[in-house]
């Protein structure tokens, strides 16, 4: 049975079912367990959630002169401390967090993080499209190991799930934003759990998409304006989908309701603009344009990942401007899987980022431009004060068709566990 009582009245083995308040107010990730440390017990406390839900059939009831309760606070500055706002914006860190694990070891645990979503989200469509009432709760386990992916080396998971075919575009595309979301979220200065939730708000954006007529969605082709107005009415669906579900938070709402709005009020369903979109829908803008920019779609190839950052950067009113630039820093200039020219005329893909320069990644070259032949491949690190070359510009590979540019960064057997070996 559950029972909603203050957090004041709160004690070890009651099993925590919901808690009240805004998204970012709540102190940890997970819900639905029993209070059995007393240092999450304080956490909870301290923080700025006043009443909780806790089902006294899995754990214990209020006991009103049971010990450890802490005094009752002040009525006014709880009321108060309910009224205030969810913040617009967090905190920025102390200090960047810095990768925990190297590209290659974080490359090998990514790929099976890959698949899984893969088999998560087509999953989560089929149950919409049979009209079952979404669990999104049990999409949590996965986003939760999305996030560590991000968190011990971001560039692994986010770069990967570029690697896409047309034919589960939809489907992976939802994992892929959940990433970027992660990402532009501690580069911004979230803390783990609060990039946990817009992580979870990536995956569940597009779920709208599972209500499109199939012929509308994978369509081999552009799409006339009929069929384009059909689809713009996604979000809409997908907003109305997840009410009907449980355990969705009101950011994922938001995000699922607005991925497609624009600063500028050009963008739908509701044409808003300014204060009027908060900053985790103009987040869930910046994800969802970029992937879908970078993979191959059913009617085109996907673009560069550098010849997508420098369009997006021309497109003026279409994203928020703080946002982007946070967006441009959490992926570098030149992204990982980027085709670039070196000024000595060497032609290389960029591997992993430099922590200390936007624009001296490390580059393994493959091939001259001036013999226009094949060469030795090597690793450049351009951030090394040895190293005497840099980029001169992206190359498309639209021109070059160079067919092995994904083995070079991403490698064959990460490849392989992808089935695009």
């Amino acid at each position: 049975m559950l029972k909603k009582i203050p957090v004041e009245e709160l004690r070890l083995g009651m099993h925590l079912h919901a808690m009240c308040g805004a998204w970012l107010d709540h102190p940890f990730w997970r819900t639905k367990f029993i209070l059995r440390d007393p240092a999450d017990l304080e956490k909870l406390r301290a923080s700025s959630v006043t009443e909780v839900w806790i089902d006294v059939v899995k754990g214990c009831d209020v006991e009103p002169a049971s010990t450890g309760v802490a005094p009752r606070r002040d009525a006014a500055a709880r009321s108060a401390r309910s009224e205030r706002p969810m913040p617009s914006e967090p905190a920025p860190p102390a200090a960047e967090p810095k990768p925990t694990a190297s590209m290659a070891a974080e490359m090998q645990r990514a790929s099976a993080l890959v698949n899984q979503s893969r088999e998560a989200v087509t999953s989560l469509f089929a149950e919409a499209r049979m009209g079952r009432a979404l669990d999104t709760e049990k999409c949590l386990p996965l986003v939760d190991e999305i996030a560590s992916s991000v968190w011990r080396n971001p560039g692994a998971i986010v770069s990967l799930a570029r690697l896409k075919t047309h034919d589960d575009y939809t489907y992976m595309h939802s994992m892929a934003v959940c990433a970027l979301m992660v990402s532009l979220g501690r580069q911004l200065g979230m803390d783990e759990n609060s990039a946990r939730e817009i992580g979870l708000a990536g995956m569940l954006h597009d779920m709208g998409k599972a209500m499109m007529p199939l012929e509308v969605l994978n369509k081999p082709a552009k799409l006339t304006d009929a069929e384009y107005a059909i689809m713009k009415t996604h979000p809409q669906h997908g907003y109305e989908l997840l009410l009907e579900g449980k355990g969705v938070s009101e950011v994922a709402l938001d995000v699922t309701l607005h991925h497609h709005e624009r600063p500028d009020g050009k963008g739908y369903p509701h044409g808003l603009s300014g204060d009027a979109l908060t900053r985790v829908a103009r987040m869930g803008a910046v994800c969802d344009v970029y992937d879908a920019i970078t993979s191959n779609r059913p009617y085109k190839s996907g673009w560069d990942p550098a010849e997508s950052i420098a369009r997006m950067a021309s497109w003026a009113g279409q994203f928020d401007n703080d946002v982007f630039q946070a967006f441009v820093k959490s992926l570098g200039i030149y992204p990982i899987g980027s085709l670039v020219r070196m000024r000595s005329g060497r032609l290389g893909v960029v591997v992993e980022q430099s922590e200390g320069s936007l624009v001296a990644p490390k580059v393994k070259l493959f091939f001259s431009t001036k013999s226009n032949m094949p060469i030795t491949i090597e690793l450049l690190d351009l951030s090394s004060p040895a190293c005497t070359d840099g980029i001169a510009a992206r190359e498309s590979n639209a021109q070059w068709q160079f067919p092995h540019l994904d083995e070079l960064w991403a490698g064959p057997e990460v490849l392989r566990k992808l089935g695009k070996g």
